[in-house]
């Protein structure tokens, strides 16, 4: 891996259906071997039905606030020191955090077998929703293990 420069951040274009820049990063998390449009299925297929079990709200604000709550705010990260090895805590940029809280949405769903992806990424997104199910249950094992870690904050550099 070359270390001359950081690579350049492009921006991520906003969904057509939606106009959301998070529909699209889910759409590009869901995404398999660039089957982009089968990606755009899964996921449209996913709000029809988020929206049919909720009619009240909207499914742009339910995936948004799953997303809030499946978001973990401190992580560890190995730390070489002086031959060993500590689990340093550390906070999430944000950009991450978006990040690991879709992949771990999107994983979990497709780890739900005998049901179509678009419903098991709809009941995922609602169970995340609700605060519960397996995303957020990861989400307190992370920060759990941040807590754990704590006196070897110091290592943080």
């Amino acid at each position: 891996m070359s270390r001359r420069r950081q690579a350049v951040k492009r921006a991520i274009i906003k969904d057509a259906k939606f106009n959301s820049t998070l529909v699209s990063r889910l759409v590009n998390t869901v995404m398999d071997c660039g089957k982009k449009s089968v990606a755009q299925r899964i996921v449209y297929g996913a709000f029809d039905q988020i929206a049919t079990k909720n009619p009240g709200s909207s499914p742009l604000d339910i995936l948004q606030r799953a997303v809030d709550n499946a978001k973990p705010r401190l992580e560890v990260k190995a730390r070489r020191v002086g031959g060993a090895t500590y689990q340093v805590p550390l906070e999430v940029p944000t950009d991450r955090q978006f990040a690991l809280a879709l992949r771990w949405l999107v994983d979990f769903a497709d780890a739900r077998k005998g049901i179509p992806m678009k419903e098991a990424l709809a009941s995922e997104i609602i169970d995340a929703y609700q605060g519960q199910g397996n995303a957020i249950r990861k989400r307190d094992e992370v920060h759990k293990m941040a807590q754990a870690n704590k006196a070897f904050a110091h290592f943080r550099w």
